[in-house]
């Protein structure tokens, strides 16, 4: 009798112990996936920025200088994603850079009622800020599925386990404090 109370037990523990495992696995796994959905936003808005700036370069022969810091900064940011995972610090700061470089053009572009009529750039323009939309969305999904795993992992009885099985926090997609003020943009043309 005392055999099968003591495999009972051993059996409860033995359960109690894969439920939390395999919770804190589902946990991770959403973060993954979450990221992933990040990442394939951050893909389109790379795919359409190269499209916006053919399309207004002729236009904005003053701006030369705004289109060459879109450009590198789009370069910047796709080298940093291609890092993966482990760069994702890096990959947030080169895609904060690149919302900037982004907010400066469409501010100047509204000093080009020629360009602002071209059908090709209002739609180029409307995908981008569609998928800004949609990067934003997705930044919130993922900080919000860190949120609840990094709480889990924290929290009793989890915590007794999270650190053994090699569960550690993981960071949220943050933008830089410098990257939250409005962006000054001069608009005098230069000679």
């Amino acid at each position: 009798m005392e055999l099968i109370v003591l495999l009972v037990i051993v059996g409860v523990i033995a359960l109690f112990v894969i439920g939390i495992y395999d919770g804190l696995v589902g946990r991770r796994n959403r973060i993954d996936e979450a990221l992933a959905q990040i990442q394939v936003q951050l893909k389109r808005r790379h795919d359409l920025i190269p499209n916006l700036v053919n399309a207004v370069k002729g236009y904005m022969e003053f701006e030369q200088e705004t289109l060459t810091k879109v450009v590198e900064a789009r370069n910047a940011a796709v080298s940093a994603q291609q890092a993966g995972p482990a760069a994702a610090g890096q990959s947030a700061q080169a895609e904060n850079i690149l919302t900037g470089a982004l907010r400066q053009l469409f501010a100047l572009v509204e000093n080009y009622p020629q360009l602002k009529a071209n059908e090709n750039v209002m739609q180029l323009q409307e995908e981008l800020t569609t998928t800004e939309n949609q990067i934003g969305f997705s930044r919130q999904h993922y900080n919000s599925t860190v949120r609840e795993y990094n709480t889990s992992i924290q929290t009793f009885p989890n915590a007794l386990l999270a650190g053994i099985f090699g569960f550690g926090a993981r960071d949220y997609f943050q933008i830089a404090e410098e990257d939250t003020a409005v962006p000054q943009v001069d608009l005098s043309l230069k000679t």
